[in-house]
C-alpha cells in the first residue's frame, strides 16, 4: 500500500470514533460530524453551506427527473444551470461559479471543474480531490536540419497539449470556507483558531508534524465542535 493510500485509510480509522452520535441543541442545530446530513440541493456559495440552505432540486429548471440517481451529474454537465430563487424569479448561474452540492445528505465540493465528496467533516474537513492539469509541449519539426535563423520564427514550433488527472488531498476550514492542499503548512494555518493546540503542533519536529497531521485535525474537531441547522 503506497503512502497516499495509507494516509487515506488512517483518516478513516482516526475519525471513526468521533461520529457515533448526532446530538442536537435547543436551537435546532446539529453537530457537524459523519452522521450529519445536509439538505439535498446545489450550494451557490459557502454561506449557503453553513446555513444548510441549498437550491433545492424542485427549484432547478431541468428535464432531468428529480428521482434520477444521476441527477446532479446530468444537471452539472451543462455550463449554465437555471433555477428559481426564493422570490420565484428565474436565475442562471455558471457551473464554474457553483460551490458544490449535497446528494443523499453528503456534501460535495467543486475543485476546478470536478465535484468531490468531503469524507471527513468538522471544524476542519478533509477530502480527496481530482485535479486535471494541462501541459503544453513544443516541438520543432526542423530539429534534424540546420536552419541558423529558424529560431526567430515562432511559427516553426508546433505544440501539443497533454491532459493529466491526479488525486490530491485537501482540507476545508469550516470557519472561513478556505480550501487548502493537505500539507503541514495548511494544517498549521487551520489550527491557528485553537492557539493552545497550534502551539503544541508547531513545537513538533518536521517528521512528527507530517506523521500527526490527521491526529491534530481530529483533536481540533473534538475541541471545536461545529453546529449547523439540522435538515428537516
Amino acid at each position: 500500500m503506497n503512502g497516499f493510500k495509507k494516509e487515506v485509510v488512517c483518516a478513516g480509522i482516526l475519525f471513526f470514533v468521533l461520529f457515533h452520535a448526532f446530538p442536537q441543541n435547543d436551537n435546532g442545530k446539529a453537530l457537524l460530524n459523519q452522521k450529519f446530513r445536509f439538505r439535498d440541493g446545489i450550494f451557490l456559495n459557502f454561506d449557503q453551506v453553513k446555513s444548510n440552505q441549498p437550491i433545492l432540486k424542485s427549484r432547478i429548471l431541468t428535464i432531468v427527473g428529480y428521482n434520477d440517481q444521476d441527477f446532479y451529474n446530468k444537471v452539472l454537465s451543462h455550463e449554465v444551470i437555471t433555477y428559481f430563487d426564493d422570490n420565484g424569479i428565474r436565475r442562471q448561474v455558471k457551473k464554474d461559479n457553483i460551490w458544490g452540492y449535497a446528494r443523499n445528505g453528503i456534501l460535495y465540493v467543486q475543485i476546478k471543474g470536478h465535484f468531490d465528496r468531503i469524507t471527513i467533516v468538522g471544524g476542519i474537513c478533509h477530502f480527496v480531490g481530482t485535479i486535471t492539469t494541462y501541459e503544453t509541449r513544443y516541438y520543432d519539426p526542423n530539429y534534424q536540419y540546420y536552419y541558423p535563423y529558424y529560431f526567430y520564427y515562432p511559427s516553426y514550433y508546433e505544440t501539443s497539449t497533454y491532459e493529466r488527472t491526479e488525486m490530491r488531498q485537501f482540507i476545508l476550514d469550516f470557519e472561513t470556507g478556505k480550501i487548502m492542499e493537505y500539507n503541514v503548512e495548511s494544517v498549521e494555518v487551520a489550527l491557528m483558531r485553537d492557539p493552545e493546540l497550534y502551539d503544541e503542533y508547531v513545537k513538533l519536529g518536521p517528521r512528527k508534524k507530517k506523521q500527526l497531521k490527521f491526529l491534530y485535525i481530529r483533536k481540533f474537531n473534538e475541541r471545536n465542535p461545529v453546529y449547523l441547522p439540522a435538515s428537516k
